[in-house]
């Protein structure tokens, strides 16, 4: 991790769950990371429960990713204040109750825009400035299981609505990122991390009661990034799927 050592490592969603397990194991690992959330207050209290010596590394940012302005703006004080992006971390999403079929159109836009719009509006604005720099950066997408060939939930559980189409395309997303980078003679990296459930906000907690012991936790995913994160610059490791043992699906 050494080459890493200041570098700024952007995280959506930081707020809380996956992002913050990340911000947490990326500064403890000395970069620079910048949060970006709507709850900026929940920012600040994850910021205060830094050791003292690491809350200088972690600044904070008011962002909703599904505003295209928000995330322009916000990408526009990075570049200012920090010199630009090395690692982004697209881990911001939304899950909504009902069914395809039957929610409202709006909502599904809105899961839409989050889950897909915002990890694309914010690749867009990373990969520019490691391009514009000339870094070997790294672009992660903090997808699902719900996103990878073969996910066949059970009848019996609750639809994941329009949740599941925006990971698959967050799936095709991260692979014609990767191939266009390499079309343009680009080192930057490409991840894609896929976890089954996690213990986190978004997850219903009749769910989490249902999954017992056989659920993931936010470090588990934060863990697997930092892997991604920590390999030679010459390997390049382009999918991490991680299930709780004893998930099937």
């Amino acid at each position: 991790m050494d080459r890493w050592q200041n570098r700024v490592a952007v995280i959506s969603g930081a707020s809380s769950g996956i992002g913050a397990a990340c911000a947490r194991l990326l500064v403890a690992a000395g970069l620079q990371v910048v949060g970006l959330a709507r709850r900026t207050d929940r920012l600040e209290k994850l910021r205060q429960s830094l050791p003292a010596d690491q809350r200088g590394r972690f600044h904070q940012h008011s962002c909703d990713v599904s505003q295209e302005a928000q995330v322009d703006s916000a990408f526009a004080w990075i570049e200012k204040e920090l010199g630009g992006i090395d690692v982004m971390i697209n881990n911001a999403g939304i899950v909504l109750g009902g069914q395809l079929i039957d929610m409202p159109t709006q909502e599904i836009g809105n899961i839409l825009q989050t889950n897909l719009m915002g990890s694309i509006y914010c690749t867009k604005l990373a990969a520019g400035s490691m391009r514009r720099r000339q870094v070997a950066g790294h672009l992660f997408f903090v997808n699902s299981t719900a996103g990878v060939a073969g996910y066949k939930p059970d009848p019996v559980d609750e639809s994941l609505n329009a949740y599941t189409p925006s990971k698959f395309a967050l799936t095709a997303v991260h692979e014609i990122c990767r191939q266009e980078l390499i079309q343009k003679g680009s080192k930057i990296k490409t991840t894609s991390i896929n976890p089954g459930w996690v213990a986190t906000e978004i997850v219903p907690e009749e769910t989490k009661a249902k999954l017992g012991e056989v659920i993931l936790q936010a470090d588990d995913v934060a863990q697997a990034v930092l892997y991604a994160l920590s390999t030679p610059p010459h390997t390049q490791v382009e999918q991490i799927t991680l299930r709780a043992v004893g998930e099937y699906f």
